[in-house]
């Protein structure tokens, strides 16, 4: 099956050129509580700023042993309220757990952003990485990599350009299905992480492949394998690469790029630096998660004005 591709996917993935995105909740290093009332006002902030792309989390459950404290509102409540308070940017999950979630489910919600952000979402996907998540919801983590492959079909069924519904049964004499009301475009899917499949499988069925950042050689050779994939594809196609990227701005200009788990520690002018050989290296979006002492508007507004212009043009 084809991936559909929409324009606010090109607003955000495009050939030879890099987009800079946000990932929600928005805090300053050390915070654990998020106020989502100002993370929605952040984000129209964003929008009105000219970042690309509002990146949401879906985490089911917390727990003691994570190391992540936040507690992440459901995806489709922010993703809803994002939809309602911005006008431009492109809203992404980044991921819904597809292997968690009943895929028919997960197409109702993702057709409901789509209609209320005006098309403006895309959904990207993934599998998971807790296990003890999958006993609470009753799965074996053992089955995500064929729940993956079947939840996905069943939603590029009811996400595409003709939707249709795939039932998991079908008794005799079952009328025939629909998911009302259709959205103004379809939803593009986008592979977040592999979700245990191999790259092949993502660029067939994917406009594209998020991952996690990692050291400069790394990334390198990790494009090139999904480069490879995409090569290898029977037509020739547009598939994309991007990155979720830690970032420390620093307030001194002037600093040096120092690597920190996931990301850096860096001034803008080492920044900027940095995406350019990112984006020189086959990468088309980076979002940030931003991990700052310094007040989050101040880092965001010192972006838009210092470092968006050199990649947004």
């Amino acid at each position: 099956m084809t991936p559909v591709r929409t324009s606010i996917d090109r607003q955000v993935f495009a050939e030879g050129r890099l987009s800079i995105g946000l990932t929600l909740p928005l805090l300053r290093a050390g915070q654990i509580v998020a106020d989502f009332r100002e993370q929605v006002e952040l984000a129209a902030l964003a929008d009105a700023l000219g970042f690309r792309a509002l990146w949401v989390r879906d985490v089911p459950l917390n727990s003691a042993d994570y190391p992540d404290p936040v507690g992440h509102l459901d995806p489709w409540v922010l993703l809803g309220a994002l939809a309602s308070h911005t006008t431009r940017i492109a809203l992404a999950s980044g991921a819904i757990v597809l292997t968690l979630r009943h895929p028919l489910h997960i197409a109702k919600g993702a057709g409901s952003v789509q209609t209320l952000s005006n098309g403006r979402f895309m959904l990207g996907l993934g599998s998971g990485d807790r296990p003890p998540e999958y006993a609470a919801f009753g799965h074996d983590a053992e089955e995500r990599r064929e729940l993956y492959r079947a939840h996905w079909d069943t939603l590029a069924a009811a996400l595409g350009e003709v939707p249709h519904v795939m039932p998991d049964r079908r008794r005799e004499g079952a009328p025939e299905f629909m998911l009302l009301p259709q959205p103004p475009l379809p939803v593009p899917m986008l592979a977040v992480g592999s979700g245990g499949q191999s790259v092949d499988w993502i660029a067939r069925r994917s406009i594209g492949w998020m991952t996690y950042h990692r050291d400069p050689d790394t990334q390198r050779a990790r494009h090139s394998m999904w480069r490879a994939a995409v090569d290898r594809l029977p037509a020739p196609a547009f598939r994309a690469f991007g990155v979720a990227m830690r970032l420390d701005l620093s307030d001194d200009p002037h600093e040096p790029a120092a690597p920190l788990p996931l990301g850096y520690r860096a001034g803008r002018h080492a920044l900027i630096a940095a995406l350019d050989d990112m984006r020189d290296s086959g990468t088309h979006h980076v979002t940030l998660n931003l991990n700052s002492q310094r007040p989050v508007r101040e880092v965001m507004e010192e972006l838009a004005a210092d470092v968006l212009p050199h990649f947004h043009g």
